[in-house]
């Protein structure tokens, strides 16, 4: 397995984030409505406002995706990066590698002089919550207004 860092409007990049939101719209909760897919503006990605990174198999394929983005700095006037778009294809889960995907991102947020990284998800991604809880994030009140969230963490660099 090997991180690099992409433009988040890389063919790989698109491929995954597709694959990544077409997953989401089909597992959303009817009873929360539609999931709402808003793919990421190139901009937001680019070193130091964010970074965007694909995990390639041993086998040289782009098999997971997600990146970091500056977002505005908390009531503490703490700097935050929020984790965007974490995604390891089925197939691929198991190994360890969407764990060392959020190290990879963290290390990176922090190079960037981040305080603290901050991200939202559902509900219903029970083995996400799992990997936030295992990775040390903590619930915190919602900081964003995301219609498909409903959980939102942050963690301490």
């Amino acid at each position: 397995m090997k991180l690099r860092e992409t433009e988040v409007t890389s063919p790989d990049a698109v491929r995954l984030l597709t694959d990544y939101f077409e997953s989401r719209e089909l597992g959303f909760p009817t009873n929360q409505g539609v999931y709402k897919v808003t793919f990421p503006p190139p901009e937001h990605f680019v070193p130091p406002a964010g970074v965007f990174v694909v995990i390639d198999s041993d086998q040289g394929v782009a098999v997971g995706c997600g990146g970091i983005r500056r977002i505005a700095a908390s009531e503490l006037g703490l700097v935050r990066y929020e984790v965007k778009h974490v995604w390891v294809e089925p197939e691929y889960r198991g190994h360890g590698w969407a764990a060392a995907l959020m190290a990879d991102l963290e290390a990176r947020a922090s190079a960037f002089e981040a305080d603290e990284v901050v991200l939202d998800t559902n509900a219903s991604l029970e083995a996400a919550a799992r990997l936030y809880a295992r990775l040390g994030y903590r619930s915190i009140e919602p900081y964003n207004d995301n219609p498909n969230a409903t959980n939102w963490y942050a963690k301490t660099l």
